[in-house]
Protein backbone atom coordinates (compact mmCIF):
# COMPACT_ATOMS: atom_id res chain seq x y z
CA UNK A 1 0.00 0.00 0.00
CA UNK A 2 1.29 3.48 -0.89
CA UNK A 3 2.37 5.68 2.07
CA UNK A 4 -0.22 8.34 1.19
CA UNK A 5 -2.99 5.72 1.44
CA UNK A 6 -1.72 4.58 4.83
CA UNK A 7 -1.63 8.18 6.01
CA UNK A 8 -5.15 8.75 4.66
CA UNK A 9 -6.43 5.65 6.47
CA UNK A 10 -4.87 6.84 9.73
CA UNK A 11 -6.16 10.39 9.39
CA UNK A 12 -9.68 9.18 8.55
CA UNK A 13 -10.18 8.31 12.24
CA UNK A 14 -9.35 11.90 13.22
CA UNK A 15 -11.64 13.29 10.50
CA UNK A 16 -14.52 11.13 11.74
CA UNK A 17 -13.96 12.58 15.23
CA UNK A 18 -14.09 16.07 13.77
CA UNK A 19 -17.27 15.15 11.86
CA UNK A 20 -18.85 14.07 15.16
CA UNK A 21 -17.61 17.29 16.77
CA UNK A 22 -19.42 19.29 14.10
CA UNK A 23 -22.58 17.37 14.94
CA UNK A 24 -22.06 18.10 18.64
CA UNK A 25 -21.65 21.85 18.08
CA UNK A 26 -24.67 22.07 15.75
CA UNK A 27 -26.85 19.81 17.91
CA UNK A 28 -28.20 22.82 19.85
CA UNK A 29 -29.72 24.29 16.66
CA UNK A 30 -32.28 21.46 16.77
CA UNK A 31 -32.23 20.66 20.51
CA UNK A 32 -32.86 24.15 21.94
CA UNK A 33 -35.84 25.13 19.73
CA UNK A 34 -37.42 21.75 20.51
CA UNK A 35 -36.94 22.22 24.28
CA UNK A 36 -38.31 25.77 24.21
CA UNK A 37 -41.44 24.67 22.34
CA UNK A 38 -44.65 24.80 24.46
CA UNK A 39 -45.28 21.05 24.06
CA UNK A 40 -41.77 19.98 25.13
CA UNK A 41 -41.55 17.54 28.04
CA UNK A 42 -38.37 19.36 29.21
CA UNK A 43 -38.87 23.13 29.54
CA UNK A 44 -35.93 25.58 29.55
CA UNK A 45 -35.43 29.38 29.60
CA UNK A 46 -32.91 31.52 27.69
CA UNK A 47 -30.25 31.31 30.40
CA UNK A 48 -30.50 27.51 30.58
CA UNK A 49 -30.39 27.29 26.80
CA UNK A 50 -27.17 29.32 26.66
CA UNK A 51 -25.56 27.03 29.28
CA UNK A 52 -26.62 23.88 27.44
CA UNK A 53 -24.96 25.30 24.32
CA UNK A 54 -21.79 26.57 25.99
CA UNK A 55 -21.13 23.82 28.56
CA UNK A 56 -19.22 21.88 25.89
CA UNK A 57 -16.59 24.62 26.14
CA UNK A 58 -16.22 24.15 29.90
CA UNK A 59 -16.04 20.36 29.50
CA UNK A 60 -13.36 20.74 26.86
CA UNK A 61 -10.90 22.16 29.42
CA UNK A 62 -10.37 18.93 31.44
CA UNK A 63 -10.57 17.04 28.15
CA UNK A 64 -7.55 18.92 26.81
CA UNK A 65 -5.51 18.43 29.98
CA UNK A 66 -6.29 14.73 30.33
CA UNK A 67 -5.59 14.04 26.66
CA UNK A 68 -2.27 15.91 26.99
CA UNK A 69 -1.35 13.72 29.96
CA UNK A 70 -2.45 10.53 28.19
CA UNK A 71 -0.66 11.33 24.92
CA UNK A 72 2.60 11.78 26.80
CA UNK A 73 2.13 8.77 29.10
CA UNK A 74 0.47 6.16 26.86
CA UNK A 75 1.13 7.55 23.38
CA UNK A 76 -1.06 9.11 20.72
CA UNK A 77 -2.87 5.89 19.74
CA UNK A 78 -4.10 4.84 23.17
CA UNK A 79 -4.89 8.40 24.21
CA UNK A 80 -7.10 8.88 21.17
CA UNK A 81 -8.98 5.65 21.80
CA UNK A 82 -9.54 6.36 25.50
CA UNK A 83 -10.95 9.89 25.09
CA UNK A 84 -13.57 8.74 22.57
CA UNK A 85 -15.40 6.65 25.17
CA UNK A 86 -16.94 9.57 27.16
CA UNK A 87 -18.34 10.96 23.90
CA UNK A 88 -20.09 7.69 23.11
CA UNK A 89 -21.54 7.54 26.63
CA UNK A 90 -22.61 11.21 26.42
CA UNK A 91 -24.74 10.69 23.32
CA UNK A 92 -26.33 7.63 24.93
CA UNK A 93 -27.22 9.69 28.01
CA UNK A 94 -28.75 12.40 25.79
CA UNK A 95 -30.97 9.77 24.19
CA UNK A 96 -32.38 8.71 27.58
CA UNK A 97 -32.43 12.21 29.19
CA UNK A 98 -35.63 13.28 30.97
CA UNK A 99 -34.47 16.52 32.65
CA UNK A 100 -32.09 19.43 32.18
CA UNK A 101 -29.43 17.98 34.49
CA UNK A 102 -29.17 14.78 32.47
CA UNK A 103 -29.02 16.77 29.24
CA UNK A 104 -26.19 18.83 30.70
CA UNK A 105 -24.28 15.67 31.73
CA UNK A 106 -24.58 14.28 28.20
CA UNK A 107 -23.40 17.57 26.68
CA UNK A 108 -20.49 17.79 29.14
CA UNK A 109 -19.28 14.28 28.25
CA UNK A 110 -19.54 15.14 24.56
CA UNK A 111 -17.65 18.37 25.18
CA UNK A 112 -14.93 16.45 27.03
CA UNK A 113 -14.32 14.22 24.01
CA UNK A 114 -14.51 17.15 21.60
CA UNK A 115 -11.95 19.09 23.61
CA UNK A 116 -9.70 16.08 24.06
CA UNK A 117 -9.58 15.29 20.34
CA UNK A 118 -9.12 18.81 18.87
CA UNK A 119 -5.44 19.31 19.68
CA UNK A 120 -4.74 15.59 19.93
CA UNK A 121 -6.09 15.09 16.42
CA UNK A 122 -3.93 17.94 15.13
CA UNK A 123 -0.87 16.38 16.80
CA UNK A 124 -1.66 12.99 15.25
CA UNK A 125 -1.95 14.50 11.77
CA UNK A 126 1.22 16.51 12.29
CA UNK A 127 3.26 13.49 13.41
CA UNK A 128 1.75 10.79 11.18
CA UNK A 129 1.73 12.60 7.83
CA UNK A 130 4.42 13.94 5.51
CA UNK A 131 5.05 17.72 5.27
CA UNK A 132 3.57 17.99 1.74
CA UNK A 133 0.32 16.26 2.85
CA UNK A 134 0.09 17.71 6.35
CA UNK A 135 -1.55 21.01 5.36
CA UNK A 136 -4.28 19.29 3.35
CA UNK A 137 -5.11 16.81 6.11
CA UNK A 138 -5.13 19.53 8.79
CA UNK A 139 -7.47 21.67 6.70
CA UNK A 140 -9.76 18.68 6.14
CA UNK A 141 -10.36 18.73 9.90
CA UNK A 142 -12.26 21.98 9.45
CA UNK A 143 -14.12 20.63 6.43
CA UNK A 144 -15.14 17.58 8.47
CA UNK A 145 -16.52 19.77 11.27
CA UNK A 146 -18.49 21.79 8.70
CA UNK A 147 -19.83 18.60 7.12
CA UNK A 148 -20.87 17.34 10.56
CA UNK A 149 -22.79 20.57 11.13
CA UNK A 150 -24.49 20.23 7.76
CA UNK A 151 -25.56 16.65 8.47
CA UNK A 152 -26.80 17.61 11.95
CA UNK A 153 -28.96 20.44 10.58
CA UNK A 154 -30.55 17.97 8.13
CA UNK A 155 -31.07 15.21 10.70
CA UNK A 156 -32.36 17.69 13.29
CA UNK A 157 -35.06 18.85 10.88
CA UNK A 158 -36.43 15.41 10.05
CA UNK A 159 -35.77 13.41 13.23
CA UNK A 160 -36.42 13.86 16.93
CA UNK A 161 -33.40 15.07 18.90
CA UNK A 162 -33.24 11.75 20.80
CA UNK A 163 -32.94 9.74 17.57
CA UNK A 164 -30.30 12.15 16.31
CA UNK A 165 -28.27 11.59 19.51
CA UNK A 166 -28.29 7.86 18.81
CA UNK A 167 -27.18 8.39 15.20
CA UNK A 168 -24.20 10.48 16.29
CA UNK A 169 -22.67 7.46 18.02
CA UNK A 170 -21.91 5.92 14.61
CA UNK A 171 -18.89 8.09 13.57
CA UNK A 172 -17.31 7.67 17.02
CA UNK A 173 -17.67 3.88 16.78
CA UNK A 174 -16.10 3.69 13.31
CA UNK A 175 -13.28 5.99 14.39
CA UNK A 176 -12.52 3.82 17.40
CA UNK A 177 -12.26 0.75 15.16
CA UNK A 178 -9.81 2.51 12.82
CA UNK A 179 -7.63 3.70 15.70
CA UNK A 180 -7.08 0.07 16.73
CA UNK A 181 -5.20 -0.43 13.41
CA UNK A 182 -2.77 2.49 13.92
CA UNK A 183 0.94 2.16 14.64
CA UNK A 184 2.17 4.35 17.47
CA UNK A 185 3.47 7.82 16.61
CA UNK A 186 7.12 7.72 15.42
CA UNK A 187 7.76 11.06 17.15
CA UNK A 188 6.42 9.81 20.50
CA UNK A 189 8.44 6.57 20.23
CA UNK A 190 11.58 8.59 19.47
CA UNK A 191 10.93 10.87 22.46
CA UNK A 192 10.80 7.74 24.64
CA UNK A 193 14.14 6.58 23.13
CA UNK A 194 12.48 3.64 21.34
CA UNK A 195 14.38 4.29 18.13
CA UNK A 196 13.87 0.93 16.42
CA UNK A 197 10.10 1.04 16.95
CA UNK A 198 10.08 4.67 15.81
CA UNK A 199 11.92 3.79 12.59
CA UNK A 200 9.57 0.89 11.88
CA UNK A 201 6.42 3.01 12.41
CA UNK A 202 7.90 5.90 10.40
CA UNK A 203 8.70 3.73 7.40
CA UNK A 204 5.23 2.15 7.52
CA UNK A 205 3.65 5.60 7.36
CA UNK A 206 6.08 7.47 5.12
CA UNK A 207 7.80 4.83 3.02
CA UNK A 208 11.57 4.61 2.49
CA UNK A 209 12.30 7.50 0.13
CA UNK A 210 15.40 9.64 0.49
CA UNK A 211 13.28 12.55 1.78
CA UNK A 212 11.60 10.41 4.46
CA UNK A 213 14.94 8.86 5.52
CA UNK A 214 16.36 12.36 5.96
CA UNK A 215 13.38 13.45 8.08
CA UNK A 216 13.62 10.29 10.20
CA UNK A 217 17.36 10.84 10.73
CA UNK A 218 16.77 14.43 11.87
CA UNK A 219 13.99 13.34 14.23
CA UNK A 220 16.04 10.59 15.90
CA UNK A 221 19.23 12.65 15.97
CA UNK A 222 17.44 15.53 17.70
CA UNK A 223 16.11 13.16 20.38
CA UNK A 224 19.48 11.48 20.89
CA UNK A 225 21.08 14.85 21.59
CA UNK A 226 18.62 15.51 24.42
CA UNK A 227 19.68 14.34 27.90
CA UNK A 228 18.07 11.17 29.30
CA UNK A 229 16.26 11.63 32.61
CA UNK A 230 16.32 8.46 34.70
CA UNK A 231 15.31 10.08 37.99
CA UNK A 232 11.64 9.60 38.86
CA UNK A 233 9.95 12.99 39.13
CA UNK A 234 7.48 13.89 41.87
CA UNK A 235 4.25 15.74 41.16
CA UNK A 236 5.80 18.92 42.57
CA UNK A 237 8.88 18.67 40.35
CA UNK A 238 6.68 17.98 37.30
CA UNK A 239 4.61 21.09 38.09
CA UNK A 240 7.79 23.17 38.45
CA UNK A 241 9.03 21.79 35.13
CA UNK A 242 5.78 22.85 33.42
CA UNK A 243 5.96 26.34 34.96
CA UNK A 244 9.59 26.68 33.82
CA UNK A 245 8.40 26.20 30.24
CA UNK A 246 6.92 29.71 30.44
CA UNK A 247 10.47 31.06 30.65
CA UNK A 248 11.56 29.40 27.38
CA UNK A 249 11.23 31.25 24.09
CA UNK A 250 10.42 28.08 22.10
CA UNK A 251 7.35 27.67 24.34
CA UNK A 252 6.28 31.30 24.65
CA UNK A 253 6.39 32.02 20.89
CA UNK A 254 4.02 29.16 19.90
CA UNK A 255 1.82 30.00 22.91
CA UNK A 256 1.28 33.56 21.66
CA UNK A 257 0.33 32.22 18.23
CA UNK A 258 -2.13 29.69 19.69
CA UNK A 259 -3.82 32.26 21.97
CA UNK A 260 -4.40 34.73 19.13
CA UNK A 261 -5.44 31.88 16.80
CA UNK A 262 -8.04 30.68 19.32
CA UNK A 263 -9.51 34.18 19.55
CA UNK A 264 -9.55 34.44 15.74
CA UNK A 265 -11.43 31.14 15.32
CA UNK A 266 -14.25 32.19 17.66
CA UNK A 267 -14.40 35.75 16.34
CA UNK A 268 -14.94 34.31 12.84
CA UNK A 269 -18.14 32.62 14.05
CA UNK A 270 -16.60 29.16 13.76
CA UNK A 271 -18.75 27.69 16.55
CA UNK A 272 -21.28 30.48 16.92
CA UNK A 273 -23.04 30.11 13.59
CA UNK A 274 -23.63 26.32 13.72
CA UNK A 275 -25.03 26.60 17.25
CA UNK A 276 -27.40 29.52 16.53
CA UNK A 277 -27.86 29.14 12.77
CA UNK A 278 -31.66 29.03 12.81
CA UNK A 279 -31.98 32.10 15.04
CA UNK A 280 -29.46 34.12 12.99
CA UNK A 281 -30.98 33.25 9.62
CA UNK A 282 -34.53 33.83 10.91
CA UNK A 283 -33.62 37.34 12.06
CA UNK A 284 -31.77 38.17 8.84
CA UNK A 285 -34.52 36.91 6.52
CA UNK A 286 -37.51 37.64 8.74
CA UNK A 287 -39.02 34.30 7.67
CA UNK A 288 -38.79 31.40 10.12
CA UNK A 289 -40.49 28.99 7.70
CA UNK A 290 -37.61 29.24 5.20
CA UNK A 291 -34.74 29.40 7.69
CA UNK A 292 -33.93 25.69 7.29
CA UNK A 293 -33.37 26.02 3.55
CA UNK A 294 -31.22 29.12 3.98
CA UNK A 295 -29.21 27.36 6.71
CA UNK A 296 -28.83 24.25 4.59
CA UNK A 297 -27.63 26.27 1.60
CA UNK A 298 -25.07 28.16 3.69
CA UNK A 299 -23.91 24.87 5.28
CA UNK A 300 -23.30 23.33 1.87
CA UNK A 301 -21.36 26.36 0.67
CA UNK A 302 -19.32 26.53 3.91
CA UNK A 303 -18.45 22.82 3.70
CA UNK A 304 -17.51 23.17 0.04
CA UNK A 305 -15.26 26.18 0.71
CA UNK A 306 -13.59 24.45 3.66
CA UNK A 307 -12.89 21.43 1.45
CA UNK A 308 -11.56 23.67 -1.32
CA UNK A 309 -9.25 25.25 1.25
CA UNK A 310 -7.56 21.84 1.59
CA UNK A 311 -6.61 22.14 -2.09
CA UNK A 312 -5.51 25.76 -1.88
CA UNK A 313 -3.23 25.04 1.07
CA UNK A 314 -1.11 22.81 -1.19
CA UNK A 315 -0.75 25.65 -3.70
CA UNK A 316 -0.43 28.80 -1.60
CA UNK A 317 1.55 29.60 1.51
CA UNK A 318 -0.24 29.54 4.85
CA UNK A 319 0.26 33.24 5.52
CA UNK A 320 -0.89 34.26 2.04
CA UNK A 321 -4.07 32.22 2.33
CA UNK A 322 -4.81 33.31 5.91
CA UNK A 323 -4.45 37.05 5.47
CA UNK A 324 -5.92 37.29 1.97
CA UNK A 325 -9.06 35.39 2.97
CA UNK A 326 -9.18 36.97 6.43
CA UNK A 327 -9.10 40.64 5.46
CA UNK A 328 -11.43 39.99 2.50
CA UNK A 329 -13.92 38.28 4.83
CA UNK A 330 -13.64 41.16 7.29
CA UNK A 331 -14.58 43.70 4.60
CA UNK A 332 -17.64 41.64 3.60
CA UNK A 333 -18.68 41.15 7.25
CA UNK A 334 -18.68 44.87 8.01
CA UNK A 335 -20.60 45.43 4.77
CA UNK A 336 -23.40 43.06 5.80
CA UNK A 337 -23.47 44.55 9.32
CA UNK A 338 -23.81 48.05 7.84
CA UNK A 339 -26.59 46.86 5.51
CA UNK A 340 -28.57 45.22 8.34
CA UNK A 341 -28.12 48.26 10.58
CA UNK A 342 -29.36 50.66 7.90
CA UNK A 343 -32.26 48.33 7.20
CA UNK A 344 -33.20 48.27 10.90
CA UNK A 345 -33.23 52.10 10.94
CA UNK A 346 -35.41 52.18 7.77
CA UNK A 347 -32.69 54.04 5.90
CA UNK A 348 -32.95 51.41 3.18
CA UNK A 349 -36.02 49.35 2.37
CA UNK A 350 -36.47 46.06 4.20
CA UNK A 351 -37.77 42.80 2.82
CA UNK A 352 -34.94 42.19 0.37
CA UNK A 353 -33.34 39.41 2.43
CA UNK A 354 -31.38 37.95 -0.47
CA UNK A 355 -28.69 40.70 -0.21
CA UNK A 356 -27.60 40.03 3.43
CA UNK A 357 -27.87 36.26 2.87
CA UNK A 358 -25.58 36.47 -0.19
CA UNK A 359 -23.15 38.66 1.76
CA UNK A 360 -23.13 36.14 4.62
CA UNK A 361 -22.44 33.36 2.11
CA UNK A 362 -19.49 35.30 0.68
CA UNK A 363 -18.24 35.96 4.21
CA UNK A 364 -18.37 32.33 5.31
CA UNK A 365 -16.76 31.17 2.05
CA UNK A 366 -13.90 33.63 2.54
CA UNK A 367 -13.43 32.89 6.20
CA UNK A 368 -13.41 29.12 5.68
CA UNK A 369 -10.68 29.36 3.05
CA UNK A 370 -8.16 30.28 5.73
CA UNK A 371 -9.27 31.87 8.99
CA UNK A 372 -11.00 28.83 10.50
CA UNK A 373 -8.77 26.12 9.05
CA UNK A 374 -5.21 27.43 9.38
CA UNK A 375 -5.40 28.45 13.09
CA UNK A 376 -6.58 24.93 13.99
CA UNK A 377 -3.84 23.45 11.81
CA UNK A 378 -1.25 25.41 13.77
CA UNK A 379 -2.02 23.32 16.88
CA UNK A 380 -0.46 20.37 15.09
CA UNK A 381 2.54 22.28 13.74
CA UNK A 382 3.96 24.91 16.06
CA UNK A 383 4.61 23.01 19.31
CA UNK A 384 8.15 21.55 19.70
CA UNK A 385 8.18 17.86 20.64
CA UNK A 386 9.52 18.58 24.14
CA UNK A 387 6.57 20.91 24.83
CA UNK A 388 3.91 19.10 22.80
CA UNK A 389 2.05 17.56 25.75
CA UNK A 390 1.98 20.75 27.84
CA UNK A 391 1.41 22.83 24.71
CA UNK A 392 -1.58 20.68 23.77
CA UNK A 393 -3.08 21.21 27.23
CA UNK A 394 -2.57 24.98 27.04
CA UNK A 395 -3.99 25.04 23.49
CA UNK A 396 -7.04 23.20 24.76
CA UNK A 397 -7.51 25.63 27.63
CA UNK A 398 -7.33 28.59 25.25
CA UNK A 399 -9.69 27.05 22.67
CA UNK A 400 -12.16 25.86 25.32
CA UNK A 401 -12.35 29.27 26.99
CA UNK A 402 -12.82 30.89 23.59
CA UNK A 403 -15.68 28.48 22.73
CA UNK A 404 -17.25 28.95 26.17
CA UNK A 405 -17.17 32.75 25.99
CA UNK A 406 -18.35 32.82 22.38
CA UNK A 407 -21.30 30.48 22.89
CA UNK A 408 -22.21 32.04 26.25
CA UNK A 409 -22.37 35.68 25.13
CA UNK A 410 -23.86 35.14 21.65
CA UNK A 411 -27.53 34.58 22.63
CA UNK A 412 -27.40 37.64 24.88
CA UNK A 413 -25.77 39.74 22.15
CA UNK A 414 -28.39 38.58 19.64
CA UNK A 415 -31.14 39.62 22.06
CA UNK A 416 -29.64 43.04 22.84
CA UNK A 417 -27.77 44.32 19.76
CA UNK A 418 -29.22 42.00 17.11
CA UNK A 419 -27.29 40.16 14.39
CA UNK A 420 -25.57 43.25 12.94
CA UNK A 421 -24.25 44.35 16.35
CA UNK A 422 -23.15 40.83 17.31
CA UNK A 423 -21.12 40.31 14.15
CA UNK A 424 -19.72 43.85 14.33
CA UNK A 425 -18.30 43.04 17.78
CA UNK A 426 -16.85 39.73 16.62
CA UNK A 427 -15.55 41.34 13.42
CA UNK A 428 -13.61 43.95 15.42
CA UNK A 429 -11.96 41.21 17.48
CA UNK A 430 -11.25 39.24 14.31
CA UNK A 431 -9.49 42.22 12.70
CA UNK A 432 -7.29 42.76 15.75
CA UNK A 433 -6.32 39.07 15.84
CA UNK A 434 -5.36 39.09 12.14
CA UNK A 435 -3.13 42.14 12.62
CA UNK A 436 -1.30 40.51 15.55
CA UNK A 437 -0.82 37.23 13.66
CA UNK A 438 0.62 39.14 10.71
CA UNK A 439 3.59 40.08 12.87
CA UNK A 440 4.15 36.85 14.85
CA UNK A 441 3.16 33.95 12.56
CA UNK A 442 5.94 32.16 10.60
CA UNK A 443 5.37 30.36 7.30
CA UNK A 444 5.07 26.59 7.93
CA UNK A 445 4.15 25.28 4.48
CA UNK A 446 6.20 22.18 3.48
CA UNK A 447 8.35 22.47 6.60
CA UNK A 448 9.04 19.39 8.70
CA UNK A 449 8.06 19.55 12.37
CA UNK A 450 11.76 19.45 13.25
CA UNK A 451 12.42 22.52 11.09
CA UNK A 452 9.51 24.39 12.70
CA UNK A 453 10.82 23.42 16.14
CA UNK A 454 14.24 24.83 15.29
CA UNK A 455 12.62 28.02 14.00
CA UNK A 456 11.23 28.80 17.45
CA UNK A 457 14.61 28.06 19.03
CA UNK A 458 16.82 30.07 16.67
CA UNK A 459 14.34 32.61 15.29
CA UNK A 460 14.73 31.52 11.65
CA UNK A 461 14.71 28.42 9.51
CA UNK A 462 17.94 26.54 8.81
CA UNK A 463 18.02 27.34 5.10
CA UNK A 464 17.31 31.01 5.82
CA UNK A 465 20.19 31.01 8.29
CA UNK A 466 22.46 29.40 5.71
CA UNK A 467 21.37 31.91 3.08
CA UNK A 468 22.21 34.82 5.37
CA UNK A 469 25.55 33.25 6.34
CA UNK A 470 26.34 32.63 2.69
CA UNK A 471 25.45 36.23 1.86
CA UNK A 472 27.78 37.45 4.61
CA UNK A 473 30.54 35.18 3.33
CA UNK A 474 30.00 36.45 -0.22
CA UNK A 475 30.24 40.06 0.96
CA UNK A 476 33.38 39.24 2.93
CA UNK A 477 34.86 37.45 -0.09
CA UNK A 478 34.06 40.39 -2.35
CA UNK A 479 35.70 42.77 0.10
CA UNK A 480 38.75 40.50 0.33
CA UNK A 481 39.02 40.28 -3.46
CA UNK A 482 38.57 44.02 -3.79
CA UNK A 483 41.20 44.60 -1.12
CA UNK A 484 43.60 42.16 -2.79
CA UNK A 485 42.98 43.79 -6.17
CA UNK A 486 43.70 47.25 -4.68
CA UNK A 487 46.91 45.99 -3.05
CA UNK A 488 47.99 44.44 -6.33
CA UNK A 489 47.48 47.76 -8.15
CA UNK A 490 49.45 49.57 -5.46
CA UNK A 491 52.28 47.05 -5.78
CA UNK A 492 52.29 47.51 -9.57
CA UNK A 493 52.47 51.29 -9.11
CA UNK A 494 55.41 50.89 -6.72
CA UNK A 495 57.21 48.67 -9.22
CA UNK A 496 56.72 51.26 -11.95
CA UNK A 497 57.99 54.07 -9.73
CA UNK A 498 61.06 52.04 -8.68
CA UNK A 499 61.93 51.33 -12.31
CA UNK A 500 61.64 55.01 -13.12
Amino acid sequence: MLPVLKQTWTVSAVLLNMFAQGMLLSYTSSLLPALRAPDSDIQIDLNTASWLASCVGIAGIPGFFISAFLMNWRGRKQAHAIVLIPGLIGWLILYFANDVTTLAVGRVLGGFTAGATVSLGAVVIGEYTSPNNRGTFLNLKTASVCLGGLVMHILGTFYHWRIVALMTMVPYSISLAIICTWPESPAWLASKKKYESSEKAFKWLRGNSEESRKELHELIQAQKEKPVTTKKMTVKSQLIQVLLKFTKSDFIKPLKIIIVSGILIEACGRHIFPAYASQIISEVTGDTSQSFYYTLGIDIIITGSATFSSVLVKIYKRRTLLFTSGFSALFVLFSVCAYLYLESKNVISSGNSIIPVVLFVIYFVSVNLGCTAIPLALCGEVWPLAHRDAGTAISGLVLSLAVLIGLQVTPHLLESIKVYGTFAVFGSVMGLALVILYFILPETKDRTLQEIEEYFIYGRYRDEHKTKEEAKMNVASEKLLKFSHTDKLKMNDCDVESKM
